[in-house]
This record gives structure tokens, sequence and C-alpha cells, in this order.
């Protein structure tokens, strides 16, 4: 005993806490993946996406590589917002729904982390990052598109 407390009702009060908490916290439809403002960025693999849109959950994915490189190719319904434009698609960005970024390298690109913080710091919590970018995607054989959806 410690303080006249046992560590047993230490613990059951801690729990008790936690449970509160959860229960005070709205959750999330449609979003699996726990988070934290610690975290560089929030991954998705590019086989969960796939599984979402293929059960019919609306993803938006924003490109953040170069005009050209998105008109080459890009993920099905994505939005053209290289880096350097971003802050212009604020406004455009929904707060609600499942928004997916994503570059053209491996995961943890400069770009992915760097929007992906700049949307958390705009109050944004439904963003996440394709990890692998669209080569990964690409390499699995999931389908893309060539004309602009910008």
């Amino acid at each position: 005993m410690l303080f006249g407390r046992t560590k047993c009702s230490s613990s059951l009060r801690f729990a008790a806490v936690l449970g509160a908490l959860a229960i005070a916290m709205p959750a999330q439809a449609g979003h699996d993946q726990v988070e934290d403002d610690l975290t560089y960025f929030l991954p998705i693999s590019p086989a969960r996406a796939k599984q979402l849109l293929d059960a019919g959950e609306k993803i938006l994915f924003y490109d953040l590589r170069e005009p050209a490189e998105f008109k080459r190719e890009h993920l099905p319904g994505a939005v053209s917002a290289p880096l350097k434009e971003l802050p212009s698609h604020y406004a455009k960005v929904p707060r609600t729904g499942r928004v997916v970024l994503y570059c053209g390298c491996g995961p943890g690109n400069i770009e992915e982390g760097y929007s992906y913080q700049i949307l958390r710091e705009q109050g944004y919590r439904n963003v996440s990052v394709l990890e692998g970018g669209i080569s990964e995607w690409q390499r699995l054989g999931y389908p893309t598109e060539t004309e602009p959806h910008s």
C-alpha cells in the first residue's frame, strides 16, 4: 500500500479514466487506424486502400507529384496537388471521409510527411499517406488513370 492506496485501486482508477476518455471521444466511422499527434504520418497500405475502394468506400486521393507526372498516370479519381500548391487546396480538402496523400517514391517521402503535417496543423484528422506511393500501387497491378481530375 502506498499513501493509503493499493496498487490495484490505482490501476482501477487508471482503467476508469481510460474508459471515460474512450466514451467521451467520438468514433471516426470508416477509419480503422489509431493515430496521435506524435505520429509523423498515418500510413495506409495500397492493399487496404484497394480493399476499401472495392467495398464502395469513397477515397479522395491527393497526388503530390508534379503536374506532368500526374497527367501521365495517377490513382483513380485523384486530384493533383503538388506540395507548392497544397495551401491553395486547403478549402477543397474535405474534413470527413478518407483522404489519402501519395507521391511517386517509397514510404516516408518528405512531400507526403510534410503535406500530412500541414493538413494536421490545419485541423484535418481524416488524412493518411499511401505506403509506397503510386510506385507500390502500380507494382501490385492496381488500376490507374491518365486523364487529369484536378
